[in-house]
């Protein structure tokens, strides 16, 4: 039987950017829920990839609020209801190289693919939707499937498990550094797009790209195989 790979995208910042919207949205739930001005996209970077609470609890750092565990909850409704609204009104295509890299995937014997994203089943969905993504031809693990958010390696070791591949056969597709130690911890390859934060915050992925446009099949089982 030939060797199987796994490939396994993160989605928020990966597959579109969902990123500039997370900090629109949470910018306005700063304003609007704790009269907070002057927030900007760079104060949420420490929670990438966390969940949508540790990424408030990041803002909220920067600017030396402390919140209840009620008014955590409080602002991450809020702020998925904000991104949903804004999700609903703008167009928010796929980057480039991302569906192409997929759909190449899904057409081989030897792949399998998967969607793991800490975001909830809503949010999550709707960003796949809106990307044109086909995750019901995927393994699709969303942050209400599992117990422990990145960097813990749960979300990645489940994408693997239901896969049917050892995670050391897998790639994970990530955008930011929590991620990139989630994948690792779970004994996976990590490829790190600077979609989102510059490289040299990456640079503990096997490899870093400014584009998925510059990722190949071939470079998969080479990340895989050199091991």
């Amino acid at each position: 039987m030939n060797k199987l790979y796994g490939l396994i995208f993160d989605v928020d910042g990966v597959i579109a950017d969902t990123e500039a919207v997370n900090a629109r949205a949470s910018i306005k739930v700063f304003a609007d829920l704790f009269g907070v001005e002057g927030v900007v996209r760079k104060d949420f970077e420490a929670g990438l990839g966390r969940g949508a609470e540790e990424y408030v609890r990041a803002g909220a750092t920067i600017h030396g609020l402390e919140l209840s565990d009620d008014q955590v909850e409080e602002a991450t409704q809020l702020r998925q209801e904000y991104f949903l609204k804004i999700l609903n009104e703008e167009p928010l295509p796929a980057f480039p190289g991302v569906l192409e890299l997929m759909e190449k995937a899904m057409q081989r014997d030897d792949f399998r693919v998967a969607i793991a994203t800490s975001g909830t089943l809503e949010k999550s969905r709707a960003v796949l939707n809106a990307a044109a993504v086909p995750y019901q031809r995927m393994v699709y693990i969303n942050g209400n499937d599992v117990t422990h958010k990145k960097p813990d390696p749960e979300l990645f070791l489940l994408a693997a498990e239901r896969m049917g591949i050892d995670p050391s056969h897998c790639v994970v597709i990530e955008d930011a550094p929590n991620g990139i130690q989630a994948a690792k911890a779970a004994g996976a390859k990590c490829i790190a797009v600077t979609n989102s934060t510059s490289a040299d915050k990456l640079r503990e992925a096997g490899l870093v790209c400014d584009s998925l446009e510059q990722i190949a099949l071939a470079t998969i089982q080479e990340l895989v195989d050199a091991t």
